[in-house]
């Protein structure tokens, strides 16, 4: 554990919409929320109404309807990224990027030549809204979860700078909502315990916290309660998995929708791992349904895998499973998360679970693609539907 809060967690706010306020002048001000069909992103003044992501696009025109709604330029969102990205190496060495808005940097070793880390961080939010146009807050502490939180707590456009000797002061009176890996389901589970804050989990004992939340996750949330994260901010780390996922609205899908959803995404999910030389060995379904509550099914398997039929059916096989509980309950977003990544040489292949003609068409399409692109050759089952958003991404080393 570090003695000294040098850790920064620096998160661009508000990030699709701000690039389109910072690209339109006519919109700064103004509510703005990005993708029609199913919200992707919403400014402040857009959030201030009540207008969330992933929500669907009727229901945030009702709460807004003065809002201005822009179709994404994922493009524009990904040269953003690079600029704030190449702001951050040049800041310090130890960069960590969790996602395309938000990473890790480590100046402990900065304070002969740049200064204190608060003093660091000063600058690193001016030279990025200089240089590139947008608002980022930013927290410092001595861990990377602290930081994390602190720069939550900080938006928008903030920084929060939390000493090792207010650490207690500042988390504990937090919800539990606030701690890394508390989601819907958990926060309502120590709701119904009784616990609200972050004080209050802390004063269980770690045996009491595994056993009402689990082993894995009960140690985890408590070890953050008690303030314990030894995790240093890691450059070198190799994504350990990719995902994509398509927030759906709220109107009724039919199976049929599903699938060919799903396969959009299997269908880049495979496109990516080929483009890196990497395979995976579990596949995960990501469910949220239509009272917002989420579910996980995943299958590993016997070998690792970078095809199409193998993932696609894999993926199929769990959704099938998760039918029932769809048409019951309705479904929100659907998402695939391709984990445990490895290496692709050497890898035995396995062939698709079910090897018909349709595992064979996307032995082809693989082929296809990764030799004349995607746009290349289409699914005659996609054709004239709404291929979904493929959203950027950071690039594998970084």
């Amino acid at each position: 554990m570090r003695g000294e809060a040098t850790v920064l967690h620096a998160d661009l706010d508000a990030f699709y919409a701000s690039v389109e306020q910072r690209d339109a002048p006519a919109l700064r001000g103004r509510p703005v929320i990005v993708g029609g069909g199913v919200v992707l992103a919403a400014s402040y003044e857009a959030k201030a109404r009540g207008v969330r992501t992933a929500m669907g696009g009727r229901q945030a025109r009702e709460l807004c309807p003065d809002a201005v709604v822009v179709p994404p330029r994922m493009e524009a969102y990904s040269a953003a990224s690079k600029d704030v990205f190449a702001i951050f190496r040049d800041t310090t060495p130890f960069v960590e990027g969790l996602s395309i808005d938000e990473a890790f940097l480590e100046v402990g070793g900065l304070r002969r030549i740049a200064g204190t880390p608060e003093q660091v961080a000063a600058r690193l939010r001016e030279r990025v809204r200089a240089e590139v146009g947008l608002a980022i807050s930013v927290g410092v502490a001595r861990t990377k979860f602290l930081a994390k939180v602190a720069s939550a707590v900080s938006k928008p456009d903030g920084m929060l700078v939390v000493e090792p000797e207010r650490e207690q002061e500042f988390l504990l009176p937090l919800p539990v909502e606030r701690l890394w890996g508390v989601g819907a389901v958990t926060a309502e589970k120590l709701h119904r315990l009784g616990i609200t804050t972050v004080g209050q989990l802390a004063e269980l004992e770690a045996a009491t916290a595994e056993r009402l939340l689990g082993k894995a996750t009960g140690a985890h949330l408590h070890a953050l309660a008690r303030l314990r994260d030894p995790r240093p901010v890691d450059t070198t780390q190799r994504r350990g998995s990719i995902g994509s996922q398509r927030a759906l609205g709220t109107r009724p899908r039919t199976a049929e929708e599903l699938d060919l959803i799903l396969t959009q995404i299997v269908d880049r999910l495979g496109r990516r791992l080929r483009d890196r030389d990497r395979v995976c060995r579990t596949v995960v379904l990501r469910l949220r349904y239509g009272d917002y509550a989420k579910a996980t099914r995943s299958r590993t398997l016997r070998f690792p895998s970078d095809r199409t039929g193998v993932l696609l059916a894999v993926a199929r096989g769990l959704l099938a499973a998760a039918l029932p509980a769809i048409a019951e309950r309705g479904i929100t977003l659907i998402g695939v998360s391709l984990s445990q990544l490895g290496h692709a040489d050497g890898v035995q292949p396995e062939l698709p679970i079910d090897w018909d003609d349709g595992a064979r068409l996307d032995t082809v399409l693989d082929a296809v693609h990764d030799r004349f692109g995607a746009a290349s050759l289409s699914r005659a089952a996609q054709l004239g539907h709404d291929p979904g958003w493929s959203t950027p991404v950071l690039p594998e080393h970084e």
